[in-house]
């Protein structure tokens, strides 16, 4: 009975301790805002069974990713051990789950097998932590504690581990001698028992009670421990990737307040009405992300959740080539930002203020306008933490709020204000590019009372850069020579505006997509063909949230559904004798996962393709993505291009293909800063098509 009453006022004062923790995060989760609603179970539910208890990110890094994923699936067997212990503790019992009969066997005989191999692994993490420089567990968000927590977690865990085979074996001794029925089957402890027994009775059954006491002792304190821990994600990771993003990595929530703003500026009559389902009944405090009491509780669920593996720093373009931001630090900024704006009862029931916010004492501008939003780090996260929504988040505070994107954006927002198109060229010159060439127009065809199957979205890349003016000239070679149906908008295709988006420019985006709408639903358009893996996510991820839901296709995926369909067929004579390396967009890739089609064009026009180290989900952005094309680089080590350049010539290919007009320039910019150009070619896959077929 005294064994169940010191078991009893351990357990309550562990919930009690626990309770208070709760209690400030509660507090914490209510500064927030409304996030999302939380539907389509049965998708989350797939979700967390592939990437949480599947650990299919983890495996990302093969090796190091078994030993975590054994790690993982080793706790969530030991932890029904856990319960177990529980139950006896209070009730005094041993062993009670005996009574699950053959499953209970199989439940400690994994745990006992679980115990040694987790022992093994977390040995290993240690070495690696303390003897090795592993670059990733290194950066300036990276303090002195930060490693401390981590070798303390790990030590935690290895003392449970040693403790539960300790359990085990003496249990195994003390059954023996009493001879009583051995409840559960022990592969490993069965023959480390004889080893550490003891010839005394009372001898053994001091050291079971030891190592009983503790492994449960630590348990308890490790449960409290973890919350003030970067292993608070030992009970977070399961559930955020069940609450993850669904949509593809491209795709950026729309501000539903601003909607409502952009709509009444284009039809005054609407300030009258009510708001729609969805909108915002009432006046925004601010746009964009200045404090934490401006993100989303799924935002600071995400910093909980963080493990500061540093795999989307690592990832990072970025980093890897400098510059200051680090995605690991945005999340450890928001957690360590929310601590100190809200200390617990204290700031809750004064509701003071300590004049600091995330952005400015934290989180730097210039950090945030070195991202690419390539989706790297949201790729690479083992618990699908979504670090470009608070980039995106800060950015349109910057822009809408304060007028403090750089200046090159600026004159951006301009142009496409003004002109439809990030470059100062007037509307009336959107067709140029097709001189000498049979471009049906819309407008044209409308006129007739005809329709074509598909529009072509030439993009203002398309339309006015000269070099991939080149592509979108091929491209229509290609259509033509199918007898495709199809039509562009001539004069009167605006920007999409893809980088308005993304610079923070959340009002001018809107009302680039709002008007752009309204052009393509009069002419009743259902097909999208466009070069452009940018506009390409926009108008399939990103318009529908405002009403245009198109069916939209990227050059790669049509050309790809020709050749397999036969109507597009390239002679085995005609394929292309040089070695050549493929370079993935990043929206077209990461963010909407298509890496098959453009593969299996060139499989068709070229016979000797070479990868780059990292090529497909891994592959290093170009660096023109977020509005970077447009802007002078932060100061770093190494330009993004100049980077994934020199990765693309270090495979000898003569040709980088690309298909992505700001791949293009960045890679043809890449080329001659090496002076490359002469010798190493930069092709469009459709360029590479038309040279196949010989219609250049």
């Amino acid at each position: 009975m005294i064994r169940q009453l010191i078991f009893l006022l351990s357990l309550i004062i562990t919930f009690g301790v626990f309770a208070y923790t709760v209690r400030i995060y509660i507090a914490r989760f209510r500064i927030t805002k409304a996030g999302f609603p939380v539907r389509e179970t049965g998708k989350r539910i797939l979700l967390m069974l592939r990437v949480a208890f599947g650990q299919t990110r983890i495996f990302r890094k093969p090796v190091l990713g078994f030993l975590h994923a054994l790690v993982f699936w080793g706790f969530c067997v030991i932890l029904i051990g856990s319960i177990e212990m529980v139950i006896d503790g209070l009730a005094g019992t041993e062993r009670i789950l005996h009574i699950l009969g053959p499953v209970y066997k199989v439940i400690i005989a994994s745990g006992d097998i679980f115990a040694v191999l987790i022992t093994a692994a977390i040995i290993v993490f240690l070495i690696r932590r303390v003897f090795h420089s592993v670059k990733r567990f290194h950066g300036i968000e990276m303090k002195r504690i930060s490693h401390v927590d981590a070798n303390v977690s790990l030590l935690l865990i290895l003392i449970l581990m040693v403790s539960l085979l300790g359990i085990n074996s003496y249990y195994l001794t003390l059954t023996a001698q009493d001879g009583k029925e051995v409840y559960g089957f022990f592969p490993v402890s069965r023959y480390l028992a004889p080893w550490i027994s003891f010839p005394s009775a009372g001898a053994n059954v001091m050291m079971h009670e030891i190592y009983w006491w503790t492994h449960i002792l630590v348990i308890f304190f490790f449960a409290n421990y973890l919350p003030y821990s970067k292993h608070f994600h030992v009970f977070l990771s399961v559930p955020n990737v069940f609450l993850g993003r669904l949509e593809p990595l491209g795709k950026i929530k729309t501000m539903e307040s601003i909607t409502r703003e952009v709509r009444i500026m284009m039809d005054p009559n609407l300030a009258f009405a009510a708001p729609t389902a969805g909108q915002a009944a009432e006046t925004v405090a601010r746009f964009g992300i200045l404090d934490v009491d401006d993100i989303t509780w799924k935002n600071y669920f995400d910093s909980l959740s963080c493990t500061e593996c540093g795999r989307c720093t690592a990832a990072c373009p970025a980093n890897i080539t400098g510059k200051k931001l680090s995605p690991r630090k945005i999340m450890m900024d928001v957690r360590a930002r929310m601590k100190e704006k809200v200390t617990g009862r204290l700031m809750e029931k004064t509701g003071s203020s300590d004049n600091h916010t995330l952005l400015g004492d934290y989180i730097t501008g210039e950090e945030l306008w070195a991202c690419t939003l390539c989706n790297a780090c949201a790729r690479e996260c083992p618990v699908n933490i979504n670090h470009p929504e608070l980039i995106i988040g800060m950015r349109r505070y910057l822009v809408m709020e304060k007028s403090a994107a750089p200046g090159e954006l600026n004159a951006i927002f301009s142009n496409i204000e003004n002109n439809g198109a990030p470059w100062q060229f007037s509307r009336q010159d959107r067709l140029l590019w097709a001189a000498g060439l049979d471009v049906p127009v819309m407008a044209d065809l409308a006129s007739r009372g005809e329709k074509p199957e598909y529009l072509l979205w030439v993009g203002s890349a398309g339309a006015f850069d000269d070099r991939y003016k080149q592509v979108s000239r091929a491209f229509i070679k290609i259509l033509n020579y199918l007898k495709v149906s199809y039509a562009v908008l001539g004069t009167e295709e605006s920007s999409s505006g893809d980088v308005a988006r993304r610079a923070g420019n959340e009002m001018l985006f809107q009302m680039q997509a709002l008007m752009n709408i309204k052009l393509l639903n009069t002419y009743g358009v259902t097909k999208i063909l466009t070069c452009d893996p940018h506009a390409y996510n926009t108008l399939k991820n990103e318009y529908p949230d405002l009403g245009g839901h198109y069916e939209v296709s990227h050059h790669s995926q049509f050309l790809d559904k020709m050749i397999e369909s036969g109507r597009l067929q390239i002679p085995r004579t005609s394929k292309l004798k040089q070695k050549i390396t493929f370079h993935d967009p990043c929206y077209l890739g990461r963010a909407n996962g298509e890496y098959k089609a453009p593969r299996k064009v060139l499989v068709a026009v070229a016979e000797d393709i070479v990868e780059m180290d990292r090529s497909k989900s891994f592959a290093l952005c170009c660096g023109a993505g977020g509005g970077q094309m447009f802007k002078e680089a932060e100061k770093g080590e190494k330009e993004i291009f100049i980077e994934r350049t020199e990765e693309a010539l270090s495979t000898g290919a003569g040709v980088i293909a690309t298909a992505c007009p700001y791949c293009m320039v960045m890679m043809t910019d890449g080329l001659k800063y090496k002076n490359r150009e002469d010798i190493v070619k930069n092709y469009d896959i459709a360029e590479m098509v038309v040279i196949a077929l010989g219609m250049q």
